[in-house]
């Protein structure tokens, strides 16, 4: 069963799809099995994953309205190594055929739901704002990893959007959790963005990645190729630092399935 991450951040400009694109291209090269949904109308982690947005059958589109399935939808790309659920612009429409609707805020989980099983991890980039489809991936998602630049304005958005995860999980999803904070676009010359750090270590804890996310051009360029930086430049220090994220995240998911099986044999010894 697939561990499903939503990549939320209301803040724009903070390397949110940079990060749902190259997380799931390392992931991918470490022979994972990985889907990445693109639930933001702009559409920018369909084509930097090297799809033609405009040119698709299906999209996220039609599996919230309910005119495909979720396999239908989904494409495999021949030059990456994970699978893609392509959005566009018809996502806005979707989000004002949603509102009046019941259950509109577990379209995505029950999508999901029926090839969760084909995945180990299923990563949804999110829109920049606190809407329908971001609720859609928070309710599917088992957690949230939140990229952030190291920056003042930046910590007054994570409280608002921890306060949004924490209402979720006390009215539709009680299971969601932070799955972890990512420092992105992090420049070591800037004394502030050492400051911020600190303090989200301080507040966070362990829930701060390891792994920093640095400014790099060969990163930032990549997408106007439609490719993840580990195809186009896989020695480039952005390539780097995404395929380190990688081994950090399969660490953590190892610790947890570890730390899960120990509570079901003391359970089961209990019994």
């Amino acid at each position: 069963m697939a561990r499903i991450i939503a990549v939320a951040n209301q803040k724009g400009g903070v390397g949110k799809t940079t990060t749902a694109i190259n997380l799931s291209a390392a992931l991918g090269v470490t022979q994972r099995r990985v889907l990445l949904v693109d639930m933001d109308p702009q559409g920018n982690a369909t084509t930097g994953a090297g799809v033609d947005k405009d040119d698709v059958e299906y999209s996220v589109c039609d599996i919230l309205l309910g005119t495909c399935e979720c396999r239908d939808a989904i494409l495999s790309p021949e030059h990456v190594k994970f699978d893609v659920l392509p959005g566009n612009g018809d996502l806005t429409a979707a989000e004002v055929k949603l509102m009046g609707q019941r259950g509109r805020e577990r379209r995505l989980a029950d999508a999901l739901a029926t090839i969760a099983d084909n995945y180990d991890y299923i990563y949804i980039d999110c829109p920049p704002a606190l809407n329908v489809l971001t609720l859609n991936a928070f309710v599917a998602a088992n957690g949230v990893l939140i990229p952030m630049q190291c920056e003042y304005y930046a910590l007054e958005g994570l409280s608002s959007l921890v306060r949004t995860i924490r209402q979720v999980q006390s009215s539709v999803n009680a299971g969601l959790e932070i799955e972890g904070i990512l420092r992105t676009m992090f420049d070591g010359r800037n004394k502030l963005g050492h400051e911020v750090s600190a303090q989200l270590i301080e507040h966070f804890g362990s829930k701060v990645y390891r792994t920093i996310i640095p400014r790099n051009i060969r990163l930032a360029e990549a997408p106007s190729f439609g490719q993840p930086i580990v195809y186009y430049d896989k020695s480039s220090r952005g390539s780097i630092a995404h395929l380190a994220l990688a081994g950090e995240i399969i660490r953590r998911e190892s610790t947890r399935q570890d730390s899960d099986d120990a509570t079901t044999a003391a359970a089961a010894e209990t019994a």
